[in-house]
């Protein structure tokens, strides 16, 4: 009898043992960090939201599904709201203000939990010429280089302590800067060697291609045919190239061909950065480069762009001047700018609308549509906020000689505000599927020593606008539509590595917004003013938005192309 009884207790104390475990890997029992619970779950696949838990465990989404009887640490209620990937920014300038301030406030509280950076100037590699360049031009961000590659620079934020991710393309700028200079001359072929030399290192540790602003000396300098040497050799460590083309506006579509020739040459897939027709004249154009674009996608291109969801771009006084007067570097610039002669030369090119650079001064239209907003004196601070016209007229100067005197005087290029695109042609980008989005901006705070100048305001809603303006108020697109181009396409296209959906096993970077009230509300006259809507956010599992405010929370990672060797 007691044999039996031996038995019988063994069979129970199986199948109880079997039951447990079956219960703990059963999605009902399962224990979690975080669950986030009925919220509606757009995935960034683009398919249609349905409603859904997500649950969390460590760093990564452990999985999507109906979790009633589950436990975690942390239940949050997400009924009535929004929940989906974190926000991918194509085009940040945060490469500074990171250093200032890890917790990338203005981008997070968009829901932004990765930052891709390097639009022609990157933050490596660095060489004493690259570092004195660096130093020379910080405005209110001071920090030390202590970084001699892009990659240190990325390994450097996140051991300092980020809120976002980071990734970033090498600038092609950079490279040339590093080997040449900044003057306007050709790499001899032991030149472009080093140059090809310096990709490789940078794409074997994590760069994600090749960056250009071709608009801008000395990147201005660089022909085609360099370009295209070297990406050919990012397009071996599966890079992409992405561009600020040479022209956005007078030679648009030989600027787009540009691109077209150096993706099919160096077999490299091709972005587009802040796609638009620059200058009332050019705004017919934006059809055409559209359907140029879909063209080459349909002959087997990979040709995608990126934008931000305002009619003004934002950039640098010098981008009213001719190209040449940056040869050699600012100092150079600036010696001329105090030379008689030559600034009579220089207000006669500007006065012309030419095609052999990009003029942004005519592209405007006039001296009221350029906004002063960035100086780095504390003497010319006080007109920042003003037009170029009512600054001309406070000193009593011709609006091309007074653009001349601000730059040498604040010996900077002065950050500026040009009214250059089409509310019609914006919205035309946006309804296209292959275009994603960034802020061209910082991410920064309405606190010292960011207020010390006025960004553009898409630093603080550019990813807001498109869900509140673009998608509830004018339904220009979908929200489904909208999600899938802020978080699984540019992640999709630029092979980061689990990223951008919410599935199981990916990384949980995860926002969570109302979609009844989540809209922008920085002004160009008042730009550092926070986006509302978003509730929580998460980076890598962490939380770093809780009930609409930022828990100081810094889990950002840098994050690395595909061909980064291991």
């Amino acid at each position: 009898m007691k044999q039996i009884f031996f038995w019988v207790g063994a069979f129970l104390t199986i199948v109880v043992a079997m039951f447990a475990q079956e219960q703990s890997q059963s999605p009902g029992t399962a224990e979690f960090d975080l669950i986030i619970k009925g919220g509606t779950v757009y995935d960034g696949t683009g398919t249609e939201p349905r409603q859904a838990d997500i649950a969390i465990r460590s760093d990564r989404i452990a999985r999507v599904g109906n979790f009633k009887a589950a436990k975690a640490k942390t239940v949050i209620d997400a009924k009535g709201l929004a929940v989906a990937p974190g926000f991918i920014n194509m085009l940040s300038w945060s490469t500074e203000s990171l250093i200032q301030d890890g917790r990338s406030q203005s981008e997070i509280r968009q829901g932004v939990t990765t930052e891709i950076m390097g639009e022609g100037e990157s933050m490596g590699p660095v060489n004493d010429r690259v570092r004195e360049h660096m130093l020379h031009t910080q405005t209110d961000i001071k920090y030390d280089v202590k970084w001699n590659t892009l990659a240190e620079y990325l390994q450097y934020l996140e051991k300092r302590g980020i809120s976002c991710n980071v990734a970033s393309f090498l600038g092609a700028t950079t490279v040339r800067e590093y080997v040449i200079g900044f003057e306007d001359k050709q790499p001899t072929p032991e030149q472009l060697e080093q140059m090809r030399e310096l990709v490789r290192k940078e794409m074997e540790a994590g760069a994600l291609g090749i960056g250009t602003s071709l608009i801008y000396p000395p990147a201005f300098y660089a022909k085609t045919e360099e370009l295209i040497e070297l990406c050919k050799v990012a397009a071996k460590y599966q890079g992409k190239y992405i561009s600020h083309m040479r022209s956005e506006g007078n030679q648009l579509f030989e600027a787009f061909d540009e691109l077209l020739r150096i993706a099919r040459e160096a077999n490299i897939p091709a972005e587009v950065y802040h796609i638009k027709a620059a200058g009332q004249k050019n705004w017919p154009k934006e059809s055409e480069l559209l359907a140029r674009i879909e063209g080459a996608q349909k002959d087997g291109l990979k040709i995608t762009a990126d934008m931000y969801t305002y009619t003004a771009a934002g950039t640098g006084l010098d981008a009213c001047l001719p190209p040449w007067t940056e040869d050699g570097g600012y100092p150079a610039l600036f010696k001329r700018l105090r030379d008689p002669a030559t600034r009579e030369k220089i207000k006669a090119e500007v006065k012309i609308d030419s095609d052999k650079w990009e003029n942004l001064y005519l592209a405007a239209g006039s001296p009221e549509k350029i906004l002063l907003d960035g100086f780095k004196s504390d003497k010319l601070k006080p007109l920042t906020g003003k037009t170029l016209a009512e600054v001309a007229k406070m000193r009593g100067k011709d609006p091309i000689d007074t653009i001349m005197d601000l730059i040498a005087e604040d010996e900077s290029r002065i950050g500026t505000v040009y009214y250059l695109m089409s509310e019609e042609n914006v919205k035309k980008e946006l309804r296209k599927p292959w275009i994603s989005f960034g802020s061209d901006e910082a991410s920064q705070a309405p606190e010292p020593p960011f207020t010390k100048s006025n960004p553009h305001p898409r630093a603080y809603g550019n990813f807001a606008r498109v869900l509140g303006k673009y998608v509830r108020h004018e339904k220009v697109l979908s929200m489904t539509d909208a999600i899938h181009r802020l978080s699984g396409q540019p992640a999709t296209n630029l092979g980061l590595d689990h990223r951008g959906f919410l599935k199981d096993g990916m990384f949980a970077d995860v926002v969570v917004f109302d979609p009844a009230t989540i809209s922008d509300r920085a002004t160009f006259e008042k730009p550092h003013q926070y986006a509302v809507g978003v509730k929580h956010a998460f980076v890598n599992g962490v939380q770093v938005i809780k009930d609409d405010e930022h828990t100081g929370a810094k889990p950002g990672r840098a994050l690395w192309g595909p061909g980064k060797t291991k």
